[in-house]
């Protein structure tokens, strides 16, 4: 998530103090990745630093306001403009954690894979709910509310993000039985090879060697 390119987005459409730059960040994206106070003015000084924004006066309660420059558009216009690199992924605790689960000691990792099951079903279902009052809202508003339109698209993503994680873990867990199946078949092979392998050699082996006695006259 770009904290930076969001604030420099809300500064485009006029200055705005700290505190205010957090709430509609929050309204826009419904609260799905809440800042803090702190991170905001972090970033706004980053953002200052570059040459991106600048200190704009007050308001009349007192609050130091921010506004965009050229730079600072320019920034933004080439964030709109290119795609979001994925040859870089951002590191997935789920899949980390499936991963170091394979061959953990004390570790089912099909408990694992069905306990995530539950919880990402669950967080679809609450997102689904979710998206169903965001279109009321948007319905209501005629989508003239950019944070109710800009809302419902962001539950649509993690909808479809749940709903691609589900499938992962179906697919994990296909995969988990078929190697299963894959191993026990190899195991009971190479016992059936072994077993005819002694029996065969014990075909072939010669009599054994019988020492005969000696009489003596």
């Amino acid at each position: 998530m770009s904290i930076r390119h969001g604030l420099l987005a809300l500064l485009e459409r006029g200055p705005r103090y700290g505190s205010q730059l957090r709430t509609e960040f929050e309204s826009r994206t419904g609260s799905t990745w809440p800042l803090n106070v702190g991170q905001v003015y972090t970033t706004l000084s980053r953002l200052e630093r570059d040459g991106m924004v600048v200190q704009d006066g007050e308001d009349e309660a007192g609050h130091a306001l921010y506004a965009i420059t050229d730079r600072g558009r320019a920034e933004l216009r080439s964030w709109f403009e290119n795609p979001v690199d994925r040859t870089s992924p951002a590191r997935d605790e789920l899949a980390i954690k499936l991963a170091m689960a394979v061959g953990a000691s004390g570790v089912d990792i099909r408990d694992v894979i069905q306990s995530q099951r539950r919880h990402t079903v669950k967080a679809m279902q609450d997102y689904t709910r979710l998206k169903a009052q965001a279109i009321t809202a948007v319905e209501k508003s005629g989508a003239r509310e950019r944070d109710e339109v800009a809302w419902l698209l962001v539950l649509e993503q993690l909808i479809f993000q749940t709903e691609a994680e589900a499938r992962w873990l179906d697919h994990c867990e296909s995969r988990l039985i078929r190697l299963s199946a894959t191993a026990a078949t190899a195991v009971t092979a190479a016992a059936a090879e072994g077993t005819e392998l002694a029996e065969a050699t014990e075909a072939t082996a010669p009599p054994p060697v019988t020492s005969a006695r000696r009489t003596r006259r």
